[in-house]
C-alpha cells in the first residue's frame, strides 16, 4: 500500500488518478497517524517551497517521512516534492528542506523564460529503476522555475539554460522534478516501476 502524502498540493488528485490507472492500491494521508504500515510513501507536489515545508511541519509530518525513509521505506518527491529533498531553496531561504541531499534550489536565471512548462527529454546520468524499461532519453512534462543542482545522486539530468537534477536516486529515496503523472505512458511506467519496487 501506497501512502501519497496531503499538504495540500494541487496535483495530488492526478497523481491518485496515476496510480488507479497503474492499479497500485494507495491511501491519502493527511497527518502521521498510521505511516508506519505503509509499504511505500509519495510526496506530490505542485505550488511554494515554502508553503510545503510549513504544512509539512505543521500536521507533524517532516519527523514521519524522514523517519519512514531512515527506515528504508521506499519515497518518490514529484515536482516540489523533490525539491523539498535539498537542504533548501531560494524560493523560500527561511525555510529548511528535508536535508537529504546537500545543497540549495535555485531559480533558473534572470533571462530564462519561467516557468520551464512542457516537454523535454533526460539525459541518464546512472542507472535508475525509475527509468527501466524506457528509452535512453524520454521525454516527460515539466512545470518549474526553481532547479535543483546536480549531485552524487543524480540518475538523470535535463537541460533548460543549463544542467539539472531531474531524477534522483540514492538507496530508497528516489524523486523526479518532473510530472509523471502529466508524461502520458512515460509517466506511467515510471509511477509502476515505483509501485512494484520490492
Amino acid at each position: 500500500m501506497i501512502a501519497i502524502i496531503d499538504y495540500g498540493a494541487g496535483n495530488l488528485r492526478s497523481v491518485a488518478n496515476t496510480l488507479e490507472e497503474i492499479g497500485a492500491p494507495y491511501r491519502v494521508l493527511t497527518s502521521p497517524q498510521g505511516l508506519e504500515s505503509f509499504q511505500k510513501i509519495i510526496l506530490p507536489g505542485v505550488g511554494h517551497f515554502g508553503q510545503m515545508m510549513r504544512e509539512l511541519d505543521s500536521r507533524g509530518l517532516r519527523a514521519a517521512v524522514l523517519e519512514r525513509a531512515a527506515a528504508n521505506i521506499p519515497l518518490l518527491g514529484i515536482c516540489i516534492g523533490l525539491q523539498c529533498m535539498f537542504e533548501g531553496s531560494e524560493e523560500a531561504p527561511e525555510q529548511k528542506g528535508l536535508g537529504l541531499f546537500p545543497g540549495k534550489v535555485t531559480r533558473f536565471p534572470l533571462d530564462a523564460r519561467v516557468p520551464h512548462m512542457g516537454w523535454n527529454s533526460l539525459d541518464r546520468v546512472k542507472h535508475c529503476l525509475l527509468l527501466d524499461g524506457l528509452d535512453e532519453h524520454p521525454y516527460v512534462y515539466f512545470a518549474h522555475s526553481y532547479y535543483a543542482p546536480l549531485c552524487d545522486a543524480t540518475a538523470a539530468s535535463c537541460t533548460y539554460e543549463l544542467p539539472y537534477t531531474a531524477t534522483l536516486q540514492r538507496e530508497n529515496i528516489y524523486a523526479v522534478q518532473f510530472h509523471p503523472e502529466k508524461s502520458g505512458p512515460v509517466g506511467l511506467r515510471v509511477m509502476r516501476n515505483f509501485a512494484e519496487l520490492c
